[in-house]
Parts: structure tokens; sequence; C-alpha cells
């Protein structure tokens, strides 16, 4: 079945992943320092939207074409909504579907953090309609080309994508209703600064939906200071409870997990991963 292909793919994937998280790597702040990481992150992703490798977890070289949309064919965008975007739109980048969650509606501002090729906004713009309006914002001018195009291509006038980072926002104070983000924020080094900046520019009573990769036990220091697996999801992940918790204090309320999937094909002795979708309200 396609669907067993892509998985027996993707765990080959992640065994990857756990093997070069056995190198030897240097520590703070020499190699994992903000910047570094920033600057490893966009690399990576700046190759994907070049074609040069085709997932986040493939670090090496170009992957096969059953790699493509493994994360978002497992927890699973509505294939129908999917087949209708802009071909080139969904990278397989994602570890949710934070759209189905994040009650849009029409007439909604909508921002998203760390907006790819512009999957997750396409979609958002078909809830809020002509007069809503959708940002994306993401680092990597690559990613940013792909995804404008993308938006002329499918016809989005309502879609904008600006260029910068999700702990400085471009965007306003109080101007926006919801905020999603799929697999982004645990690319991030500082996630406190992200979620404060989310809540800045949120209106009141705004919402945010955001699907990410959590961690749980005691996770390796060769995996959290290996610059492959933070752009792979995996070294940046915070812990799940501190992940809550660091919303908590950026100051929103009603936090609840609403999918919550772990990965056990990633899980060590006395560690693993996985995906949550987390709604929270300003």
């Amino acid at each position: 079945m396609p669907g067993e292909r892509c998985l027996a793919s993707y765990r080959r994937c992640v065994a990857e992943i756990i093997l070069k998280g056995k190198k030897t790597m240097p520590q703070e702040p020499q190699g994992t320092d903000s910047e570094t990481i920033k600057k490893a992150v966009e690399r990576h992703y700046a190759a994907i939207a070049r074609g040069e490798i085709k997932s986040c977890c493939d670090t090496a070289k170009a992957a096969p074409e059953n790699l493509y949309n493994i994360a978002t064919q497992t927890p699973g965008y509505n294939a129908q909504e999917r087949a209708a975007l802009p071909a080139g739109a969904d990278l397989g980048l994602g570890c949710g579907d934070p759209t189905a969650d994040a009650d849009l509606a029409p007439g909604q501002t909508v921002l998203d953090l760390g907006s790819g090729a512009g999957v997750d906004c396409f979609l958002a713009a078909r809830r809020v309609g002509p007069m809503g309006q959708v940002i994306g914002v993401d680092m990597t001018d690559a990613m940013l080309e792909k995804a404008r195009a993308n938006a002329e291509r499918g016809g989005f006038t309502n879609v904008e994508f600006r260029k910068g980072e999700i702990e400085n926002l471009p965007v306003e104070s109080g101007t926006v209703d919801r905020i999603i983000s799929n697999c982004v924020i645990n690319l991030a080094p500082n996630k406190a600064r992200v979620f404060a900046e989310a809540f800045r520019v949120l209106k009141p009573g705004g919402q945010i939906s955001v699907s990410d990769i959590v961690s749980f036990g005691d996770v390796p220091a060769s995996i959290r200071t290996d610059l492959e697996q933070w752009a792979g999801c995996v070294a940046g992940a915070l812990d799940r409870e501190e992940y809550l918790r660091v919303i908590r204090r950026a100051g929103f309320s009603s936090v609840s997990v609403l999918k919550d999937v772990a990965y056990d094909y990633l899980r060590g002795r006395d560690y693993g991963f996985a995906s949550v979708t987390v709604r929270a309200v300003k």
C-alpha cells in the first residue's frame, strides 16, 4: 500500500537521524548558538525549496519521491482540499493540520508562522474567504519565492508572504485573529520569544492553533547539539510539559492539547518524540 511504503520510508529516514545523532558535535556556543542554528535551518529549507533534498529529515541527498508528504499523510490533511492546491505547495514538512482546528471563519486575518511553500496559508485562505487575509512569515528566500509563485498560480489574492523570523514578527500588534503553525516552532532557538510575539500580534480573544514536535524523557546531548537534527525538527523539540508552560507564561489561557501522537519508531530507551496540536487563547 502507498501509505505503508511512505511510513516505511519515514522510519528508515528517522533511523538515519538517530544514527547521525551519535556523532560528536560541538557544545554551545560554538555549534548550537542561536545564529548558527538559524543559518543551518535556513540552508536546509532553502535546499528543500530548490528540490535538492525532499524531506525535512533527509540531510544527505535527494530522497525518493515517496518521501514527499509523509508527515502530512500520516496525521492527514483532507485529501480533496490538498489536491485542489497548487502543485508544490505541500512539501510534506508538517506534522499535523492546524487549519482544521483553528476555528477559522470568513473575514478573519490569519498568520502562519513558518509558511514554507504555502500549503497551510492556502488552506486557511479558502476558509476566511475573499474578505479575509492570510499572512505567511518565513525567513527563507527560496521558500518565499516558491510560495509567492504558488499563490499566483492558485489565484490566491488574499494571501501575502513576508520575510521575517517568527521570533521577531513583521506584523503590527493586535491585528491578527488566528495564528497557525505547522512543525516550525521547534526549529526556533527561542520558543518563549516566539509565543510572546504571537501573543503580541493577536487581537484580544484571538487564538493560536499550532502543530509541532515535542519530546519526552531524557533526550541525549548528542541529538540536542546536532545541527542536522535541528533542521530535522528533532534536536530543538521542547519537552511536552515545558512546551505548554512556555505558552502559558507568554500570557495565553485555555491551553489545550487537541491531538497527541507519539512516534514509537523514534523512541529511544528512555526518550522519544511526539506530534501535538495545541490551541490557546489570548
